[in-house]
């Protein structure tokens, strides 16, 4: 592999990061779990493992001069599943208040992911579409949610 396919690669790694970390500001700033670091990563190493996986069958072409059938779908599905065990980290149950918390920061572990997928299949008008609509869901829909909920009472 050359070293602009290498630099291709730590480039699309460097933009997913850049779109997670965004998301991940927002989860920061609300002071959620898994802020503007841990949506980095999670944005940067789905664009790896893609981009990586995208090198590995160029390579095994090459250097065995013979043709190959892969699934890429099975990389992204590998991506979920592991980001899917990290977004269940956060999410945890109260038992005073019988609440579940931490939904919306696993759902956008895994949103991040999908960006960092996206830009490494290039898809860049998607990656920074999805992570406006993240900031709008998040940020905007947040505060519609606080003034339609119900005053709550002291006890």
């Amino acid at each position: 592999m050359d070293w602009t396919s290498q630099l291709v690669i730590i480039g699309e790694v460097a933009l997913a990061m850049l779109l997670g970390g965004v998301i991940g500001l927002e989860r920061e700033i609300a002071d959620k779990p898994a802020g503007f670091r841990t949506q980095m990563l999670v944005a940067g190493a789905s664009a790896l493992f893609v981009g990586l996986a995208d090198a590995l069958m160029q390579s095994f072409v090459i250097e065995t001069n013979t043709q190959i059938n892969t699934d890429p779908i099975r990389i992204v599905e590998a991506v979920v599943t592991g980001i899917s065990f990290l977004g269940a980290g956060t999410i945890f149950r109260s038992r005073r208040h019988e609440e579940v918390e931490g939904l919306t920061t696993a759902a956008s572990i895994l949103l991040s992911a999908g960006v960092g997928v996206s830009v490494a299949v290039r898809q860049f008008v998607v990656a920074v579409g999805v992570t406006l609509l993240a900031l709008i869901v998040l940020r905007v829909l947040a505060m519609v949610e606080k003034r339609l909920e119900p005053k709550k009472t002291k006890n």
